[in-house]
């Protein structure tokens, strides 16, 4: 059924609505991601004023996901993937970790948004994600199956306790896929995860965990995310003129 708004259009409304051709129609909103049912609209825009959510910063201190050996492994081998030098920080000492536990934790490691179901046939690179498990399962079945599969072939040593290029060669083999696991998870399908998941990490709001103190954005010269920088868009390899910011704002700002 259609729901009518009570309330009524103003002006600046009104140019809005016609603009989105809506004056003389109603406009059926639906939550593309939730899959909410539709709703019928007649003039009134589709949208509420500070409805929109307020960005939520990841809750500091200990670990949401992770056991203590899966820290171990993974700051070992983010850390071989992206190494600290004099450009900018490692990729442990900017906060990936935490990144990856608290993404695990939520709704992207509960595979939220993710086909689940069978067939679990062996996929094309084309096809996405061919799993049954979630990423947060994925993950932790993976790094258990690598341990096992190092402590065989490294006298029942832990990832973390291999000399830096033992590490990087036993990377390269999860890369092409030469390193074999025991069980349903291939390690080129964990190293395609992990690789995209570390780099988001890096690059991302530091809100999320990653990207500590905007580490990466300054590295590169990324000014965050400020509502417009376009002026400055065309002037390639000079520095922008702004302060970074993070979705979260700045310390400086006064939240009072």
């Amino acid at each position: 059924m259609g729901q009518t708004p009570t309330r009524k259009v103003n002006r600046r409304e009104l140019l809005a609505l016609g603009a989105l051709g809506t004056s003389a129609a109603g406009v059926i909103a639906h939550d593309g991601l939730l899959g909410a049912p539709g709703m019928t609209i007649t003039n009134a825009l589709p949208w509420g004023d500070g409805l929109t959510d307020a960005p939520e910063p990841i809750e500091e201190g200990g670990w949401h996901y992770l056991n203590s050996g899966e820290v171990d492994f993974l700051t070992a081998a983010v850390d071989r993937l992206i190494p600290p030098d004099p450009i900018g920080p490692s990729a442990s000492e900017a906060g990936v970790v935490v990144f990856l536990d608290r993404q695990l934790a939520g709704a992207y490691g509960n595979g939220a948004h993710f086909y689940l179901e069978g067939p679990w046939a062996t996929g094309t690179p084309t096809q996405g994600y061919q799993s049954r498990f979630t990423p947060a399962q994925f993950y932790r079945h993976a790094i258990a199956a690598i341990e096992q599969s190092v402590g065989h072939s490294d006298n029942g040593k832990a990832f973390k306790d291999l000399a830096a290029d033992r590490q990087d060669a036993l990377l390269k083999q999860m890369e092409s896929g030469d390193l074999k696991l025991e069980g349903p998870i291939t390690s080129k399908a964990f190293f395609t995860m992990f690789l995209q998941n570390v780099l988001e990490g890096y690059f991302s709001d530091p809100m999320y965990g990653g990207n500590r103190e905007g580490s990466a954005w300054k590295m590169i010269g990324f000014p965050g995310a400020h509502y417009d920088y376009s002026e400055w868009v065309t002037a390639y390899n000079q520095p922008v003129p702004v302060p970074m910011v993070s979705l979260l704002g700045r310390r400086s700002w006064d939240r009072g």
